[in-house]
C-alpha cells in the first residue's frame, strides 16, 4: 500500500486493516509513517512500516522487495503526487518528474511482485488513477496525462495477466477532501486576496468546481471503500476496469 501514511492513502490501509487484512504502510518520512502505523495497531490491526521514495530506482526495488518477501497478495500503488502546470510553464522536465512518479513508481513495484502472485495463482493490482484521466484539467496538464497513462497500463496489465488469477484495476477519484487539497483551495482564496476558512470555501468548490449528482464533495473513506472491494475474492471477474468515485462528476461512460 503506497503512500499509505495520510490522506486517501491512510484511509486505504485503514479499511483494509479493519477487514482483517494486514498491511505493509509505505512513506517516505518515518515519523508519519510509524504514527500512522501506531494508530492502525491500536485499532486493532496488523501492520508494517517500509520506507523508500518510489522515483528513485534503488529505494525503489527495496521496497518492492520488502513487499514480497513480506508476503504480499494485494498491492495498491496509491503514490501519485501532482503539480499545477499548464501547457505553458510545463517544460519536459515536469512531463517526466509526472510520469515517473505517477506511472513508473507503480511499475517498479508492479515488476518485483507479479512473479510471486503467479506463482500464488492469487492477487489483486489496484492503481489509482483520477478523474483527470478522462476529463483533463488544463492546470493540470502533466498530472491528467500521467493518470490517464495509469489507466491505459492497467488495462493493458490485465490482459497481459489473463489467465493467472491476478485481477488489475484503476479507481479513479473525483474531488476527495483531503488535508492537500484543503490547503490548495485555501491557498487559491488567499493568492486571490479572498481568504476564507475551509467551511465557507467547501460549498463554493463543490458548486463551481465539482458539481455532480451526488450533491456533495468525496471522502477519502469512499475511495477506500471502493479499494476494499476491488481488492476482496468477490471482485475475480472485475478486471481491467477504470472505477470513478467521483459523485457522477464524470459525464463520460
Amino acid at each position: 500500500m503506497t503512500a499509505s501514511s495520510t490522506g486517501i492513502g491512510y484511509a486505504i490501509a485503514e479499511r483494509l486493516a479493519a477487514e482483517g487484512c494486514a498491511v505493509l504502510v509505505h512513506g517516505r518520512g518515518r515519523t508519519r509513517a510509524e504514527d500512522a502505523a501506531s494508530r492502525l495497531r491500536a485499532a486493532g490491526g496488523t501492520v508494517e512500516v517500509v520506507l523508500g521514495d518510489l522515483t528513485d530506482e534503488e529505494a525503489a526495488r527495496a521496497v518492492a522487495a520488502r513487499a514480497r518477501d513480506w508476503g504480499a497478495e494485494v498491492l495498491v500503488n496509491n503514490a501519485g503526487p501532482f503539480a499545477e502546470h499548464d501547457l505553458e510553464d510545463a517544460d519536459p522536465a515536469a512531463w517526466l518528474a509526472a510520469m515517473d512518479a505517477n506511472v513508473a513508481s507503480a511499475v517498479r513495484l508492479i515488476r518485483v511482485l507479479v512473479p510471486t502472485m503467479r506463482e500464488r495463482g492469487w492477487g489483486r493490482i489496484i492503481n489509482i488513477g483520477s478523474r483527470a484521466a478522462t476529463t483533463p484539467l488544463p492546470n493540470m496538464i502533466t498530472y491528467s496525462a500521467a493518470k490517464a497513462a495509469v489507466v491505459n497500463m492497467t488495462t493493458a496489465l490485465a490482459q497481459h495477466l489473463a489467465g493467472t488469477g491476478i485481477t488489475a484495476n484503476t479507481v479513479s477519484p473525483g474531488v476527495i477532501v483531503t488535508g492537500s487539497m484543503r490547503h490548495m483551495f485555501e491557498q487559491r482564496a488567499s493568492e486571490q486576496g479572498q481568504p476564507r476558512p475551509w467551511t465557507e470555501l467547501e460549498p463554493l468548490v463543490l458548486a463551481e468546481y465539482a458539481p455532480n449528482p451526488s450533491g456533495r464533495l468525496g471522502t477519502p473513506g469512499d475511495v477506500a471503500a471502493a479499494v476494499t472491494f476491488l481488492a476482496s475474492p468477490l471482485c475475480g471477474y472485475i478486471n481491467g476496469i477504470n472505477m470513478r468515485v467521483d459523485g457522477g462528476v464524470t459525464p463520460t461512460p
